[in-house]
């Protein structure tokens, strides 16, 4: 399991819109080269993200599925990212003060083929990952709540 916690200046409502937006994926999830489309309702239960992931030159087409959702403290995500496999990803978004959130991102292999290749090496990458995933959140997060990122 890789799990990383940010402090974001943002209450969860502002963090909260950020996840929902789909045009913001490529902006804080590390290897989302581009949104293609989203379904309608997104973050509904059983709606998706469409998007290209990669990194460098080589990039595949692939979709990204909500599993649960409790806004605005909980995302649960089915990520696939073929040929790398596929991922559980719970975004976990808890008050911390009047502005101020806790935010915790918890990325668990989501099928038996990427549990054989979640080893302690690749561990560390997806942890390290997510903790750009979360710095980058927490810029977007932030600029909305001060009002710099409401052309969004």
């Amino acid at each position: 399991m890789a799990r990383c916690t940010q402090v974001i200046d943002a209450t969860p409502q502002d963090v909260f819109a950020v996840l929902s937006d789909p045009a913001t994926y490529p902006d804080w999830v590390v290897g989302a080269k581009a949104m293609r489309d989203a379904d309608d309702g997104f973050p509904a239960v059983g709606t998706r993200l469409h998007h290209r992931v990669g990194f460098g030159p080589l990039s595949v087409n692939d979709h990204t599925e909500v599993v649960d959702v409790a806004a605005p403290y909980r995302l649960e995500l089915r990520a696939k990212a073929r040929p790398l496999g596929t991922a559980r990803v719970a975004m976990l978004v808890s008050p911390r003060g009047p502005r101020s959130s806790w935010v915790t991102m918890i990325e668990d292999p989501a099928d038996p083929l990427t549990r054989l290749v979640f080893n302690p090496l690749t561990h560390l990458a997806v942890r390290g990952r997510n903790r750009e995933c979360l710095r980058r959140l927490k810029r977007l997060a932030e600029a909305r709540a001060t009002g710099a990122g409401a052309g969004r």
